[in-house]
C-alpha cells in the first residue's frame, strides 16, 4: 500500500480540468487523505458547490489511485469548511500567473465576492501593470473574471478570491 506523501506525490499529476496548470492538490480541493488495508479515501472539497469539475476531479483522483494498483478508492466531499482561495500556494499562484490568469488576492482581505465594478485593480499577469479594467465578473467558469491590461492590451482572467 503507498504511503500518504506517495498518495499526495501521485494526486499532484492530476490536474484541475478547468485550469489545467494546476493540480488539485495544488488548488486544495484535496483536503486530506486516509490510508487503510482495504482501500484509500480521499476527502475533497469543490471550489464551490456547484463546481460542475468536480465528478471529473473524483474519477481522475480514482483512476490515478487505481491505475497505481490501489485496490479501492473512495472519494468523499466535504463543503464544510467551504473551499477557499487561500487554499492555493505561492508556487500554484505563480503557476496561474504564468499562465495568463490573475491569482486571487487573500480572500479574508477582500471580503466576499461583489456584483459591482467599483473594486482594486487586478494586476496585470502579463506586464505587471495595475491599469488594468474589469471587463465582466463573468469569466469563463464561476470562479473567474475577464478584465482588459490598458497598458499592454492583453485581455486575462482573474481567478476570484473566495
Amino acid at each position: 500500500m503507498l504511503t500518504r506523501d506517495e498518495v499526495f506525490a501521485l494526486l499532484q499529476s492530476v490536474p484541475d480540468p478547468e485550469v489545467p496548470v494546476v493540480s488539485v492538490v495544488e488548488l486544495g480541493v484535496v483536503r486530506d487523505v486516509e490510508i487503510t488495508a482495504e482501500r484509500i479515501v480521499v476527502t475533497m472539497t469543490p471550489t464551490y458547490s456547484g463546481c460542475p469539475a468536480m465528478r471529473e476531479m473524483e474519477a481522475d483522483v480514482k483512476a490515478t489511485l487505481l491505475a497505481r494498483g490501489v485496490p479501492s478508492v473512495e472519494v468523499r466531499t466535504v463543503l464544510s469548511p467551504a473551499w477557499t482561495t487561500d487554499w492555493i500556494g505561492p508556487e500554484a499562484r505563480e503557476k496561474l500567473r504564468r499562465y495568463g490568469i490573475a491569482p486571487p488576492g487573500k480572500a479574508e482581505s477582500q471580503g466576499l465576492v461583489t456584483l459591482t465594478r467599483a473594486r482594486a485593480a487586478v494586476t496585470c499577469p502579463f506586464c505587471g501593470s495595475n491599469d488594468t479594467t474589469l471587463q465582466s465578473e463573468f469569466g469563463s467558469t464561476a470562479c473567474k473574471a475577464i478584465h482588459t491590461c490598458r497598458s499592454c492590451g492583453s485581455p486575462f482572467d482573474e481567478f476570484k478570491a473566495l
